[in-house]
C-alpha cells in the first residue's frame, strides 16, 4: 500500500488510538495482510510470514467488517471520483445484476442451487452506478431470483445516495410486475434491457455491460472467485474491500 493510499484510509480504520496499549501490530501491516488475502485468495493460516500473524489480521478484519468501514471508504471514494469527473456526487441511475459464486465446505451450509448456471453456491446481487462503482450488495443462496432482491437493493441505494436515484436498469431476470412495484416503492423506475430478438451471438447491450465489467473487476481478486466464507456478511463486506483496493489505486494514480 502506498503512502497516499494509507493517508486516505487511515482515519476510517482507526477504531482505537494508533498507540493504544492493546495494539501489537501496525494497522497498515494488518491492512496489507487483508489485501494480500483478497488478491490471492489464500487461506487465513497461509498468510506469509513477513505479515502479522494470521490471527491478528483476522481479528482486526472482524472489527472492520462489523463496523462496515470499507463500505464507507467505497462510498466516499465514489463521491470524490464522480465530483472530479464533473458529475454530481451521487448518481441518478443504477444498474442491477447478480452472479453465482460456487460454494465451498465453509459456505455449503447456506448454499442454494442455481439451475440456470448449474452451480451450487451463493449469489451476490449488486447495484452499481453508471461508472461501474459499487453501491450495494445483497448475498443470498444461489436459488434466489434476482427480481426478489430489487426491493432491498433499491432501499440500500436510496439510503446511501440520499434518494437521488431515479432509474434502475437490469436484464431479463428483473422482468415482472413485482420488481417494478418494489422499485417504484423507492421512487425508482426499473427498466429491463432485453436482448434483441433473434440474437445469435454476442451483442453489447446498453447499460448492462457496465455491471458485467464490475464483475470482471471482482474476478481479479481470487477471494471472490468462490464463496469461501462461513458468514454471508463476510462475503458482502469483502466486495467492498475489493472495490476499495480498486478505487484507491485508481484515485492515487490519477492524483
Amino acid at each position: 500500500m502506498s503512502d497516499d493510499e494509507w493517508a486516505f484510509v487511515c482515519p476510517y480504520l482507526c477504531l482505537m488510538r494508533e498507540d493504544a496499549p492493546q495494539r501489537e501490530h501496525p494497522l497498515r501491516a494488518l491492512l496489507n495482510g487483508l489485501r494480500y488475502l483478497a488478491h490471492t485468495g489464500c487461506p487465513w493460516r497461509y498468510l506469509p510470514g513477513d505479515l502479522p500473524p494470521w490471527s491478528a489480521v483476522y481479528q482486526q478484519w472482524e472489527r472492520w467488517r462489523d463496523a462496515r468501514v470499507f463500505e464507507r471508504i467505497v462510498h466516499d471514494l465514489n463521491e470524490l471520483q464522480r465530483v472530479l469527473l464533473g458529475r454530481s456526487a451521487t448518481p441518478t441511475a443504477v444498474i442491477f445484476d447478480g452472479r453465482t459464486l460456487q460454494s465451498t465446505p465453509e459456505s455449503g451450509h447456506r448454499a442454494g442451487y442455481d439451475g440456470a448456471k448449474r452451480r451450487k453456491g451463493s449469489k451476490a446481487h449488486i447495484a452499481v452506478d453508471t461508472l461501474g462503482q459499487l453501491l450495494s450488495v445483497v448475498i443470498t443462496p444461489a436459488n434466489e431470483q434476482e427480481r426478489a432482491q430489487v426491493g432491498e437493493l433499491c432501499r440500500q441505494v436510496q439510503e446511501i445516495t440520499g434518494q437521488t436515484v431515479q432509474v434502475g436498469f437490469g436484464d431479463q431476470g428483473y422482468t415482472g410486475e413485482d420488481p417494478q412495484y418494489e422499485a417504484a416503492v423507492h421512487d425508482i423506475d426499473l427498466q429491463v434491457i432485453a436482448k434483441p430478438e433473434g440474437q445469435t451471438g454476442f451483442v453489447l447491450l446498453p447499460r448492462r455491460w457496465v455491471v458485467e465489467r464490475s464483475f470482471a473487476w471482482c474476478s481479479r481478486f481470487r477471494r471472490l472467485a468462490r464463496d469461501h466464507e462461513r458468514l454471508s456478511q463476510t462475503l458482502q463486506q469483502l466486495h467492498f474491500v475489493v472495490f476499495a483496493c480498486i478505487m484507491l489505486a485508481r484515485h492515487t494514480n490519477s492524483a
